[in-house]
């Protein structure tokens, strides 16, 4: 007779169709317990698929408590996590990407359904239908986001997306203004009704959001000083103040003497106007925010084309300021905190570029220090090694230079410039370098002689020697 299963051990059965079905109870996400079914075209698929769900909830390990189909998570996700959790703008992007790529190719399919298989076919799909490696990683970063939440809220058992290959992305080379190019574009800008905008970005090197975010109960002109808190950013067609980046971006930043002027341009117009409007520092004529597009894009472009200087992206500055820190030698400690880095390393590794004065001055003083003259006691030292050498063959190996750098030692004597109390070497301090250098030769060649004989006095002598002559000497 067959043995019947216990409570809760669960059961596998073949279904009227052909295929099979197993079926037991597990706890939920909730902390209910559900029966949950699984499917197999043979009993040994379900089996195995059996095991592992009851391997779970042995483990403590909940199953989801309905099945979600990837569109629904998806659409969970940013409402209920990213929604009231990230910043507006990255709400934007995550709801962007999720619209038109995500949600159109795997919406359909089961959340745990999705594999990494199922990854990689989509990013490499992408690519085929022309979008760039930047735009894939960006919809490979979003779903990785997604299901990292997944993960935390025990919906899925693992991050499928982190485990696909990522398409080869190599970011376009940041090549920031000179010096010379930031000096031109700052002698144009100066005169523009936002000069006190443009010394910021060209002198600090802050966020453009950051910039246009400034408001006036953050500017002490008396104090000398403005203080960062929030930026002015563009979501959904519309211009909203947000908290920074990170909480190490809110910092204070003395008011230097070029942005005194400006500024204190921008508080006599707000006072003439009927309304104050806006606390922002930085207005349109009219006290209205400015556009972070306009002003970033139109209005810089315009400055850069008068100045006469390459036109480049207008976070670009921020390289530029960071790369002229660099070349002014501040220390990457103080370049981080006036851009508000978390970490130093991305100061140095992302926004400080090495200029080409930079490197040919580097090279300039590698060839000075490898090409220097010799000296003429180098010279002297140098034939006495090639004398004690015979030929002078192992004049380059190390035990060469080693003597050598005795010799010259002696010769100068020595590191505290007293003379050397050997007697034989002891001679009246106006005798010639030559003179000396020909004493030395002797002494050496003499010594080198009786260390031969002696070395062949050994030799001869253990020769003839017999084990007894050893033991009787023992």
């Amino acid at each position: 007779m067959a043995r019947r299963n216990a409570n809760g051990e669960g059961t596998i059965y073949r279904r009227k169709d052909g295929r099979y079905e197993g079926a037991l109870y597990v706890s939920t996400t909730t902390g209910m317990r559900k029966r949950v079914r699984v499917y197999g075209a043979t009993r040994a698929e379900v089996d195995r698929k059996f095991t592992e769900a009851k391997a779970k909830s042995h483990q403590g390990i909940p199953a989801p408590d309905k099945v979600w189909k990837l569109n629904d998570y998806l659409d969970y996700w940013l409402e209920e996590v990213v929604k009231k959790n990230a910043k507006p703008k990255t709400y934007e992007q995550y709801e962007s990407v999720t619209r038109l790529y995500l949600k159109p190719n795997l919406g359909s399919r089961s959340l745990t359904g999705v594999r990494v298989q199922t990854v990689r076919s989509l990013l490499n799909y992408l690519l085929e239908q022309g979008h760039s490696p930047r735009r894939v990683q960006t919809v490979k970063t979003t779903l990785s986001a997604a299901l990292t939440h997944g993960m935390r809220e025990e919906l899925v058992s693992r991050n499928v997306a982190r485990l696909a290959e990522s398409p080869s992305y190599k970011p376009k080379r940041v090549v920031p203004w000179t010096v010379d190019e930031a000096k031109r574009f700052w002698n144009v800008a100066r005169e523009h009704r936002l000069a006190a905008a443009w010394g910021l970005a060209v002198f600090y090197g802050p966020r453009r959001g950051e910039i246009l975010g400034l408001r006036w109960q953050d500017v002490d002109l008396i104090g000398g000083e403005i203080r960062l808190t929030q930026q002015l950013q563009t979501v959904g067609g519309k211009l909203v103040l947000v908290s920074l980046k990170t909480d190490s971006s809110e910092r204070p930043l003395p008011i230097l003497n070029v942005l005194k002027e400006g500024l204190a341009r921008m508080s006599e117009e707000r006072k003439l106007r009927q309304t104050l409007g806006s606390d922002l520092v930085f207005t349109t004529p009219k006290g209205t925010p400015v556009d972070p597009r306009n002003f970033a894009d139109k209005m810089f472009k315009r400055l850069c084309k008068v100045a006469g200087v390459r036109v480049i992206k207008f976070h670009h500055t921020r390289h530029t300021a960071a790369s002229m820190l660099e070349f002014l030698g501040v220390s990457p400690k103080v370049a981080q905190a006036i851009f508000g880095h978390s970490s130093v390393i991305t100061t140095q590794q992302y926004y400080q570029h090495a200029y080409s004065e930079q490197i040919e001055s580097a090279l300039r003083l590698v060839e000075k220090t490898l090409q220097q003259p010799k000296t003429a006691q180098s010279n002297e030292a140098g034939r006495l090694v090639a004398v004690l050498d015979g030929n002078g063959s192992r004049q380059n190996s190390r035990q060469s230079h080693v003597l050598s750098g005795s010799i010259s030692w002696i010769i100068s004597g020595g590191t505290t410039g007293a003379r050397t109390q050997d007697t034989l070497l002891k001679r009246s301090s106006g005798s010639s370098t030559p003179q000396r250098v020909t004493e030395v030769d002797r002494i050496l060649l003499g010594s080198r002689r009786r260390w031969l004989l002696g070395v062949v006095a050994v030799s001869v002598a253990v020769k003839t020697t017999q084990p007894n002559d050893f033991d009787l000497a023992t």
